[in-house]
Formats: structure tokens, sequence, C-alpha cells
């Protein structure tokens, strides 16, 4: 009798143990097991985002308008200008990548999240970088740090001129050829409504500073209130987001947590801290996080619109809010804050001190 039962505890081992190895999910309990027991009440510990949300539509922008005349043409900048003050946030239709290639970006995205964590950590089918594929947040030291996601982060370099080695390497390409092409045209009539020099973005945001990530959100029944991405801005000029119907996506407006409504027509356009200096603080870089899902998993492209890191940001105007800085600096102030703080802090670092 007490043999039957050791065998039976050594197999439903086993099986956990398979269980483990072919599950997609990042092992977050396994990791992050000091952060739940050291939490008196995990519940309390964990950010209030258990509200439900009212969500609300971004300023929608068709981008066709760009090619019905002068006076129509204008009225679609102003209108990206002014949602990038306003909301810091907006979405655009028509923007020229077809339903088709978001679709297969999806699929695509979908299959190699699915693969077994191990494999994942180890993926060696396509040309990326060390270190592309990352998960949770390493820096933790609370829960409210944590964020309970997945992704990889890839260097356009590795993506464009791949030759095509698998459907995911072509499908990448083509959506990342695109993307970037629409990131420009923003970030030049951005520009333009600033009367500043357009050109700037095509000199400084090239392939090998620009990246594509792939985002998978699992869905997280043990603790519905965790992030899925804590709250944060983005470092770059511009963030291009292609998202799901499942939503998730939240920002600040008004000084209070507003939830996105997912329009599959459309994509999300975001200010990043580079643009909001770069402007003298006339776009402005908001705040934003996703929560996870108790019930559905989540899935996300986001392109970032980054320079090179000796590019000197600068408003060009005075007064000016902020010291010039260089985008390596500002990414290397923002790793030191995380590390030391565990969040990033940002753009008050290189605020002009007043005497």
């Amino acid at each position: 009798m007490v043999a039957s039962v050791n065998n039976s505890e050594h197999l439903n081992q086993s099986v956990r143990m398979e269980d483990e190895e072919s599950s997609p999910d990042p092992p977050f309990e396994i990791k992050y097991k000091n952060l739940f027991d050291n939490s008196n009440d995990t519940q309390k510990s964990l950010p209030d985002i258990s509200v439900i949300m009212e969500e609300h539509e971004l300023p929608l922008i068709d981008l066709n308008r760009l090619s019905f005349g002068d006076f129509e043409r204008d009225l679609c900048k102003k209108d990206i200008a002014r949602a990038s003050q306003e909301w810091g946030f907006f979405q655009v239709i028509n923007h020229g990548i077809s339903r088709d290639i978001l679709e297969e970006m999806k699929r695509e995205q979908v299959k190699l999240f699915k693969k077994p964590f191990n494999e994942k950590s180890n993926y060696k089918d396509l040309n990326f970088s060390a270190g592309s594929y990352r998960w949770g947040t390493p820096t933790a030291t609370c829960l409210k740090q944590l964020s309970w996601s997945e992704a990889f982060h890839v260097s356009l370099n590795d993506i464009l001129g791949s030759g095509g080695l698998n459907s995911l390497s072509t499908t990448m390409e083509q959506f990342a050829t695109m993307v970037s092409e629409l990131a420009q045209k923003l970030a030049d009539i951005l520009a333009d409504e600033l009367g500043r020099k357009s050109g700037f973005f095509k000199e400084t945001c090239v392939p090998s500073t620009c990246y594509l990530r792939l985002n998978r959100y699992p869905s997280c029944p043990i603790y519905p209130r965790m992030f899925g991405i804590m709250p944060h801005t983005d470092s770059d000029f511009l963030t291009v987001l292609h998202q799901d119907n499942i939503g998730g996506l939240q920002l600040v407006k008004d000084g209070r947590w507003i939830a996105v409504k997912p329009n599959p027509e459309a994509l999300i356009i975001n200010i990043g801290d580079l643009f909001q200096a770069w402007s003298n603080n006339v776009y402005k870089s908001v705040e934003h996080r996703v929560v996870a899902n108790a019930l559905h998993e989540r899935f996300s492209t986001a392109y970032f619109f980054c320079p090179s890191y000796d590019t000197v940001i600068q408003s060009g105007v005075e007064p000016g809010v902020y010291k010039s800085f260089s985008f390596g600096e500002y990414r290397k102030k923002v790793q030191e804050d995380v590390q030391i703080f565990g969040h990033k802090i940002g753009l008050p670092r290189f605020l002009v001190q007043s005497h």
C-alpha cells in the first residue's frame, strides 16, 4: 500500500514537471516567489486596478485626409498635433498597413509565444540578438513593480534583410518596413507643426536604433489585480502599437486612469519622452499601463521610433524646459534609476533647475 502511494506521488510529480516544461507561460510564481511570500496580504499589496473603468475612444484620425487637398491635409496635421498635445495618444486608420499583414503578424506571434517557455528562452530560429526574449521584471522589489508579461524585443537590424528564414521572419520584415515608414511620416508632421526641421528624424532614427517588441500577456487568474506592464512612459520619440481586442491598455487623462477601448481597424500612436523634450513640453509623453486579464491572454506588437545614442535632444527654443541631453545619457539614467528605485523617473531628471 505504501509503495502504491509513493508510486502515485512520483507519477503526479512527473506529470507536473512535464506540464511545466511544455507550458508556454514563464514561471512567474517560482521566479518571484519571495515577493508573494513576503507580502502579508498579497491582494492588499497589489495596486488597486480592480475597479471597472469606463472605456474611452482615443482621438481617431483618418490618414486618407492627407491626400484630400491642401485644406483637408492641413486640418489632418493639426488634428494629429492637437491629439499629441491634449492626449499624448491617438489612433489612426487608413495607415497604409494592410489588414492581411496585421492578421498574419498576429498569427505568427501567437505561434511563437505558444512554444514552451524553455524553448523561447533559447530561441535560435531567427537572428535575434542575445537578450531579445524578456519576461517579468528582473529589478522588481515588490509586487506592484512586477509585470505579468513576456516579450521579444528585437532591433530592426535583426529584422530587415533577414532573408526570409521562415514565415515569422518574412512577416516581421514586411510589418517593420511599413510601420517604420508610418512612424517617420507622423514624426515629420509633428515636427512641421512645431516649425521644426523634419529631416532630423530621417537622419537620426535608423534601423539600428529602432525596435519591434512582440508582447504576450498571459492570463492571470490567481492574481487578477496584477499589472501586465507596470505604469511607465516610453523613452522614444513615437510608439506605434497594434493590439488585439482583449483590452487592458490604460492611460492617464486629466489626472485619472482611463481604459482604452480597442479598435480592430486602428493602430495606436503615443508620444514618447524624447518628443516631449524636443517639443519643449508641447507634445505630451503620457503615463500608461496594461492590466492583466484573469481569463484571457493578450497580444500586441509595438514599434519604438528611437534615435542613435549620440543624438542630442534639445528644444531649440528659449526658455527651454529641459537641459540638452543625448539619448545615450537618457537611457543610462533611466537604467540607473530602475536598478536603484525599481522604476523609471525619466524626464524630471533633466529639468532646467530654477535659480
